[in-house]
């Protein structure tokens, strides 16, 4: 595990603080950089996920799609929860909490952005820190690499559809438009461009090419993160300070959604035998959201002061440790998990001999 990883709640502790900080002393600055943008898509923003996004894409190799098959029951479950589990549990919760309990304790005037915020936060799988989790829980890694590159190929289709469907179920406008444009803009374009890089550096020099432009720019993809999240919490940093019951009542439905997918993912993953390596990264994987895209997708459809691009902020606050958490309770259950796989694949094959 690198030093990064090791200490990873640090640094993001530490990149809220000054972020919020900075945007309390500097708003000018930050109003300047909120002001950069094309279509209503933010350059400095787009040039930051960029540089996160593209280095973990590169390592994805679309051709581990064949191997779905070795880890059929960990790739079913996973899929279920991350497509027909999480963004419709999200939006649910979201009406619920914000829509109808929290609701006279919140601003009138953002409940919808609040509500589009969260499911645009839980309609993407995550993508960047898929390999940090898997790693946690040691992982099996071409279960890992298979199941990413089947979210990302589904994603590509899937995640506009799904966004417009639930914002449309919520009487909140789509703007379709901005919404097409953020995919093409942070999910198809640099999977074509990261897999064109991939090819070229394979054909160049084989996996040593590949290995060094990787360990070239994968501090520069650290540093990318680093930074988007002290410029997401400058952004926010006014807001955070005023209303800190907003971002407390706003963690609410993300803290229930994440532990309820986690811990459908694991025990589903349970109940059909599967190994213990596949569940931890598949438990992990469909709890966890793509908070880049969500953020940078927020900003484009409803702006940075938004209470949609607030409530994917939150997202972003709680991630980490939330995860973590999850990390810590798959890794110390795995006794009880294997007793209960062994039984689950013990009647499967005593049906099977009938």
């Amino acid at each position: 595990m690198s030093t990064f990883e090791r200490y990873l709640t640090l640094w993001v502790a530490l990149c809220i603080v000054a972020g919020v900080a900075l945007g309390h002393f500097m708003p000018g600055v930050f109003h300047a950089i909120g002001a950069a943008e094309i279509a209503k898509v933010n350059l400095p923003v787009a040039a930051l996920i960029w540089l996160m996004i593209v280095p973990m894409l590169v390592k994805i190799d679309f051709a581990a799609l064949g191997q779905v098959k070795e880890h059929w029951r960990g790739i079913g479950v996973t899929l279920f929860v991350n497509w027909a589990v999480k963004p419709f549990s999200m939006a649910a919760l979201g009406w619920l909490f914000i829509g109808y309990l929290f609701r006279p304790y919140l601003p009138a005037g953002q409940i919808d952005s609040y509500i589009a915020g969260l499911i645009i936060l839980a309609a993407a799988p995550c993508t960047a820190m898929v390999f940090v989790w898997s790693n946690l829980t040691k992982g099996e890694p071409h279960f890992t690499l298979s199941q990413v590159a089947l979210n990302d190929t589904i994603m590509v289709f899937a995640f506009a559809p799904i966004v417009g469907l639930l914002l449309g179920l919520s009487a909140i406008t789509v703007p379709w438009d901005t919404l097409v444009l953020s995919v093409a803009l942070y999910i198809v374009v640099p999977v074509i461009a990261a897999q064109l890089l991939r090819r070229r550096l394979l054909a160049t020099g084989g996996d040593q090419a590949l290995k060094r432009f990787l360990d070239r720019l994968q501090p520069l993809s650290l540093v990318a993160l680093l930074a988007t999240l002290v410029l997401l919490f400058g952004f926010q940093g006014e807001q955070i300070l005023a209303q800190p019951l907003v971002i407390a009542l706003l963690a609410v439905p993300i803290l229930i959604q994440v532990y309820f997918n986690s811990g459908l993912a694991y025990l589903l993953n349970r109940l059909t035998g599967e190994q213990h390596c596949v569940a931890g990264p598949s438990a992990l994987i469909g709890a966890s959201n793509f908070f880049e895209l969500a953020v940078a997708a927020a900003i484009s459809l409803f702006g940075f002061q938004s209470g949609a691009a607030l409530a994917t902020v939150v997202g972003v606050l709680i991630e980490v440790p939330v995860m973590l958490s999850v990390v810590w309770i798959v890794n110390r259950s795995k006794g009880w998990y294997e007793n209960g796989r062994v039984a689950a694949r013990l009647a499967e094959e005593g049906k099977g001999g009938r």
